[in-house]
């Protein structure tokens, strides 16, 4: 054999086996393409999931993740189910109901240690001290919303008779709240909150939040989820995933990096200012991160069975699910 076909035979060897050399100490399922579903629009309360995305958490793993933008159309539980997505944010009573109609979702990690649900008020014209004051008010709920949900908990742990109070079904019209026919009206206080709060000052008029979560109802927001399957399957691309998006989060909302955030947060919220994503991004810190000492991602599970118990009370499921069996708090041990 000459020189010339030897180099051609060792050329040809190394084609065949350069798939298998490069594929050394990576799993397949660590290449995966993901699909992330949020459960809201690109905003503030989305930041360490933007953050993740844009600055390459998901790469430095192993992952290519497409990070989906939620809605009130968007439906990440179903997706799951469907196979169109592989991970998604959902709030605790979208899991609860799904989870008592057999769906196999499970919990990664608690985005919000405080739900971010509150009422916004006028000081000058309501005193609200204590969850009692509310008798005689007319309170904006939206029926059917887990606002409802909580307002009725509310009442029910207080003793206060609905006939005591003045449910009124709100939209997404502020206008019964500016006029004044609304005492209170329910907001997210990372969000609109700061937004209306902002109009009546503007208005000369002050604001102030009453807080359901100060008041002992413990009412699961938002989360991130998976399928039993996706576990099973891919264990380590879940954990992965999960590393990636913690530590994407943790430096988002880390104070010294907030001019960072709140550029990454204009690049795909463009409607708001920067000084107003800026003070949400610092509500939405208070809320995920309420201390230096806080776990972000960590999952309550008397949080959680709290809001089980509620739904449950509210016929709103049919039967116990025994969500803690459910939340893979395994994810978020520090």
């Amino acid at each position: 054999m000459n020189m010339r076909n030897m180099a051609v035979m060792i050329l040809s060897l190394l084609i065949i086996l350069l798939p298998v050399s490069s594929g050394c100490g990576k799993r397949p399922e660590e290449m995966m393409k993901l699909s992330y579903r949020l459960k809201w629009l690109f905003n503030a309360s989305v930041a360490g999931d933007i953050y993740a995305g844009t600055h390459g958490f998901f790469e430095k793993e192993g992952l290519e993740v497409e990070v989906k933008e939620g809605g009130p159309e968007r439906d990440a539980i179903k997706e799951l189910e469907m196979g169109h997505a592989q991970f998604g944010v959902a709030s605790a009573d979208q899991v609860i109901r799904a989870v008592s109609k057999g769906a196999p979702v499970v919990v990664l990690a608690q985005l919000f240690q405080a739900n971010p649900l509150q009422w916004i008020y006028r000081p000058d014209e309501n005193k609200i001290d204590r969850p009692e004051d509310i008798r005689g008010k007319v309170v904006g709920i939206t029926f059917g919303g887990n606002d409802e949900t909580i307002m009725r908990a509310l009442l029910a742990k207080y003793g206060i008779k609905e006939n005591e109070v003045n449910l009124f079904s709100v939209r997404y019209d502020y206008t019964p709240f500016y006029e004044r026919k609304v005492a209170l009206w329910p907001v997210y206080r990372n969000a609109q909150g700061i937004i209306i709060g902002d109009k009546l000052e503007k208005a000369g008029e002050s604001a102030a939040f009453f807080n359901p979560d100060a008041s002992g109802i413990r009412f699961v927001a938002n989360s991130v989820i998976t399928t039993e399957k996706m576990i099973k399957e891919h264990p380590e691309t879940v954990k992965k995933f999960v590393s990636a998006l913690t530590k994407a989060w943790n430096e988002a909302l880390n104070p010294v990096n907030s001019d960072k955030t709140v550029e990454t947060i204009l690049e795909f919220d463009k409607d708001t200012s920067s000084d107003v994503i800026r003070r949400q991004l610092d509500i939405t810190r208070q809320l995920m991160k309420p201390s230096e000492k806080t776990v972000f991602g960590a999952i309550n599970i008397a949080a959680w069975k709290q809001t089980e118990s509620i739904m449950l009370e509210q016929k709103l499921i049919p039967a116990p699910v025994d969500i803690e069996k459910r939340l893979k708090t395994e994810y978020n041990r520090q």
